[in-house]
């Protein structure tokens, strides 16, 4: 039975407590211009993490059916809740039995809506642009459990723990749902009630801080990385205990998976792979499970970083989605998306994909895997695929053969999994900043010197990206510089010209050029004699600069620009001192008392 999600605002708790603001040092610093902090409203904390809850059973004459969403008055749409039900359960062909965590991504329905949390600028300025809020997509974290019971009409016990979240934090929503998801399958309403409690009792998710998180009389500690945070490839250590009791559970990322482990059965691969993610291609990844399925597409699409993913992914998709049919159709190219499934029947659906990455069991074969090999499209049967990369693709680059061998030596040599997953990890992340550092390079040649910025002139134009000039500036700032493979980098870059990520890596660094353009010139007309400059100069020209500095500071108080608190200041002091020269009845329409 369908448990209403309601349509108004969020009320008050009732009978589980009341909200209280959130802490001071976990809150970004109030405004100067408020006295006192508004009280923060119902489910502020808890809405910082997680959207809400849900649990999904099965019913008889419904199939999957939503039985709880926890807040109560928390929206969801139909076709939200239609797709969280589906995506709860593994489908017939994936035959999981136990427990299984694996993870699905959402597309928000309904037309936008507010989010619950508060206002996160804090968050989203100190956070690295992969762990950003997402604004149009929710992430779905599920424990699914299904074990024989007699007692049941159907001979199983079959119900999904669903945590809903905009953040893409999956290492840290399995290891809640690891301690949470046992407990409430035995004693149900009561402990979920009890945890949502203790989750609204968290400090915000700040960057750069150590949390401690307690739940069901265990204390996770958590830091979740800012986007200045230099890769530490050392084996990570736990935080300051902080005379806890009990001692806090540490918890070495929020968001990194055991990318050797998914990785294993495409380390052979794992460049073409690479390739195919970073130039935004069409790729189906079919899976025996949607564990398996979830991990690989996470792991995919996580390997770009610090460059940002900016195609769709479905960590696990099914027929059922509502986007199925945009997804399958042959009328129009296939979409820039990293699609996770299970059901065979998508070979069938799917056949004009370019690319398909069919995965087995696994299967050791001496100390590896037995790795994907890969096969021509021609070669892709309806039923039954062996497993293969499917695609006419040829990769750019040359493989590097040195990476499978430390790898494979260090398996031989019994090496703990997450020192292998450093080590590839490390591999990924230079193989990217190797790409993307030429990229950087050049569009830094592009902002205007600044001595060319004056107090009292428009500040010049960024100057724009041309390709051909770029490519040419290769034969001495290329990849060659910093990455040892061979390969034919100058296609490669060709190919990402017509990729979204090039579209999102510009659009970003243009935006940030701007900025610190605009900041330089503010701190310009800081540093010049305004009073020299207002000699001459009418009530309407110095009007018009009022109203200039005051956007321009509006816009850096609010973080947008980069400056500092002495720039400031001095900008402060600037309009003040504008405003005095003027006649009264200008300062009267300036400054309204």
């Amino acid at each position: 039975m369908e448990v209403p999600s309601g349509a108004g605002p969020r009320r008050a708790r009732g009978g589980l407590g009341v909200p209280t603001p959130e802490p001071g040092p976990a809150a970004a610093p109030p405004s100067s211009s408020h006295a006192v902090r508004a009280p923060a409203p119902p489910w502020a904390r808890f809405s910082a993490w997680l959207e809400c809850v849900c649990v999904v059973t099965f019913d008889l004459e419904l199939g999957q059916a939503l039985e709880l969403v926890y807040p109560t008055d928390f929206r969801l749409t139909d076709k939200e809740k239609s797709s969280i039900c589906y995506l709860s359960f593994p489908d017939s062909h994936s035959g999981c039995l136990g427990d299984t965590q694996f993870s699905f991504r959402i597309r928000q329905s309904g037309g936008p809506r507010s989010p619950w949390h508060a206002d996160d600028c804090h968050y989203s300025r100190r956070a690295p642009v992969s762990l950003q809020r997402e604004t149009a997509h929710y992430f779905g974290y599920v424990y699914f459990r299904q074990v024989r019971d007699s007692s049941v009409k159907r001979g199983y016990f079959q119900k999904s723990l669903v945590l809903v979240s905009r953040l893409p934090f999956v290492r840290l929503f399995q290891a809640l749902l690891s301690l949470v998801a046992p407990e409430y399958f035995d004693k149900l309403v009561p402990c979920l009630e009890a945890v949502c409690n203790e989750i609204d009792q968290w400090p915000a998710p700040v960057p750069g801080r150590v949390l401690n998180l307690p739940v069901m009389g265990v204390v996770v500690q958590v830091c979740i990385p800012t986007r200045v945070d230099q890769p530490d490839w050392s084996p990570p250590k736990q935080c300051s205990q902080e005379n806890l009791m009990p001692a806090p559970v540490f918890l070495a990322s929020v968001h990194e998976l055991d990318l050797f482990r998914c990785l294993q059965p495409v380390l052979t691969l794992v460049q073409t792979l690479w390739e195919l993610v970073l130039l935004g291609e069409p790729l189906v990844v079919l899976a025996p499970s949607p564990a398996v399925s979830s991990e690989m597409v996470l792991a995919l699409t996580s390997c770009l970083r610090p460059l940002k993913f900016c195609c769709d992914y479905r960590p696990y998709f099914t027929i059922h989605d509502s986007e199925f049919k945009e997804f399958t159709t042959r009328t129009q190219t296939p979409p820039n998306v990293v699609l996770g499934v299970t059901n065979p029947f998508f070979i069938k659906t799917l056949q004009h994909w370019p690319h398909i990455l069919r995965i087995g069991e696994p299967k050791m074969s001496g100390d590896l895997p037995k790795q994907v090999k890969l096969k021509r499209p021609s070669r892709l049967k309806t039923l039954d695929t062996k497993p293969g990369l499917y695609t006419a693709y040829t990769a750019h680059l040359h493989r590097d053969k040195a990476l499978l061998k430390r790898l494979l030596k260090g398996m031989q040599k019994q090496r703990p999994v997450d020192v292998q997953s450093a080590l590839l990890r490390r591999h990924l992340l230079e193989l990217t900043q190797s790409f993307i550092f030429p990229l950087e390079h050049y569009m830094t040649s592009l902002m205007p010197l600044q001595r060319s910025i004056t107090a009292w002139k428009t500040p010049p134009q960024i100057r724009p990206f041309r390709q051909d000039d770029f490519l040419r500036s290769l034969e001495q700032a290329g990849p060659q510089l910093t990455c040892i493979l061979k390969g034919d980098w100058l296609g490669l870059y060709r190919r990402f010209f017509k990729s979204p990520h090039f579209d999102g890596w510009y659009r970003q660094r243009h935006k940030e050029m701007a900025q610190k353009l605009e900041a330089l010139h503010l701190e310009a007309i800081c540093e010049a004699n305004i009073e020299s400059w207002m000699k001459d100069k009418s009530e309407v020209e110095v009007v018009d600069l009022v109203l200039k500095l005051r956007e321009k500071l509006v816009r850096a108080q609010a973080h947008q620009l980069p400056v500092k608190e002495e720039t400031l200041e001095r900008t402060q002091l600037y309009i003040q001192t504008v405003i005095g020269s003027l006649p009264k009845d200008l300062q009267a329409v300036l400054c309204p008392p």
